[in-house]
């Protein structure tokens, strides 16, 4: 029987976008009110506000003493991108994709950088390449959680700790969520906007010293652009990674990220950041456990991921050409009526809807918002039904 009444609770905030990601709870913009505004990022206070952003990234996540993290321009793409033309190239790179991004990275080390020996291991939406088949004799490049796809890596045991070659890793929805062996990760990239509900235009880049030693010691045969270079004279520019950022940086949302980062250790540190995705995904999954006509797109629960939870619809009586627009009408009924944001599938990826359930969100919205999407798909097939 279609369900027409509408749930009696409804989430207290209705943002589960994947990206920009949620405030943390409990959020106004009265948490800026000290920021630096109308000062030098060069002042002894921006300085230290920048310093404070990185020392404060390694005590929550773990970071080794001997990485050196650094805040780098344009989101987790600039530092991806740093990487990839400041390292590659020295010898074989595999390539390993699985959604979006990952097939993105694949795109430029192909057909931008146009590497002569580059490998490319690859995998369907909902599934994750055979790991076992990496080589890791080359550099490998690879997203530790897919964000469109909802596939993640279940651990790092598939890196070998005498690997030759480095691993770079795109870990930008999976920092602060999931737990990374920074001893298998040379590279370790992510923004601020993803977990922990930070604003956006700054990238974090975490390099092992294994990564530091190949930028001292190669030098690509391309140029490079003034806000890729981590070296001066065949050494590192220690300076990039104790705040002396490469461009200009927004006080702003540096005040933020010290905010974000604050309050994740208030809440408990990093376990506690890993658990609230945890126990968040974890009421999604007991949803898609009644509901007939939902599952998830990771084929594998050990891959599914614990921040960007990726749904496709599975009613047989819906044809696969009309799914497509069936999500999309189950995404405007719930935008409509300010349940909830954004939470339609990436637009490269199956249809169907993607939800985050990083720490910033409340494991009561996510409650409140199961009996909708109930709602919502009766809706749809409501409407169906009429205009059959």
């Amino acid at each position: 029987m279609l369900k027409n009444t509408q749930p009696d609770m409804r989430p207290a905030n209705p943002r589960f976008s994947s990206g920009p990601c949620t405030k943390r709870p409990g959020w106004t913009p009265d948490a800026l009110d000290d920021a630096a505004l109308g000062r030098s990022h060069r002042a002894k206070i921006g300085k230290e506000k920048l310093k404070q952003a990185i020392d404060q990234t390694r005590t929550l996540l773990g970071v080794p003493d001997d990485y050196r993290i650094g805040i780098v321009p344009a989101s987790d793409t600039g530092a991806v991108e740093m990487a990839l033309w400041s390292m590659l190239g020295q010898r074989g790179v595999h390539m390993v994709s699985w959604e979006s991004f990952g097939a993105g990275w694949v795109s430029d080390v192909v057909k931008q950088l146009k590497l002569d020996d580059v490998k490319v291991l690859e995998a369907d939406y909902g599934l994750l390449p055979d790991l076992s088949k990496i080589e890791f004799d080359r550099d490998v490049v690879f997203t530790w959680n897919g964000t469109t796809s909802g596939v993640r890596v279940p651990n790092g045991d598939f890196i070998p700790a005498d690997r030759e070659g480095l691993t770079i890793c795109d870990a930008t929805s999976a920092v602060f969520a999931q737990e990374l062996p920074f001893d298998k990760l040379d590279v370790v990239t992510f923004s601020w906007q993803k977990v922990l509900g930070g604003e956006g235009g700054h990238g974090m880049l975490i390099l092992s010293p294994r990564a530091v030693e190949r930028l001292e010691s190669y030098t690509p045969s391309w140029p490079l652009p003034k806000i890729f270079r981590m070296t001066k004279g065949g050494k590192l520019i220690e300076g990039i990674f104790e705040g002396a950022t490469i461009n200009t940086p927004s006080m702003l949302c540096v005040e933020d990220y010290l905010d974000a980062l604050a309050w994740a250790e208030n809440v408990g540190g990093l376990d506690a950041l890993v658990h609230r995705a945890d126990s968040n995904a974890a009421i999604i999954s007991r949803f898609v456990e009644q509901a007939e006509w939902i599952d998830f797109l990771a084929s594998d629960v050990a891959t599914r991921s614990n921040t960007s939870v990726c749904l496709k619809i599975v009613d047989p009586e819906i044809a696969a050409d009309a799914q497509a627009s069936f999500a999309k009408g189950m995404v405007a009924l719930l935008d409509k009526a300010g349940i909830a944001f954004d939470i339609g599938a990436y637009r490269d990826a199956p249809a169907g809807l993607r939800i985050w359930t990083g720490a910033t969100v409340e494991a009561s919205d996510l409650e409140a918002l199961m009996p909708w999407l109930e709602w919502a798909y009766q809706q749809q097939r409501a409407t169906l039904a009429a205009s059959a």
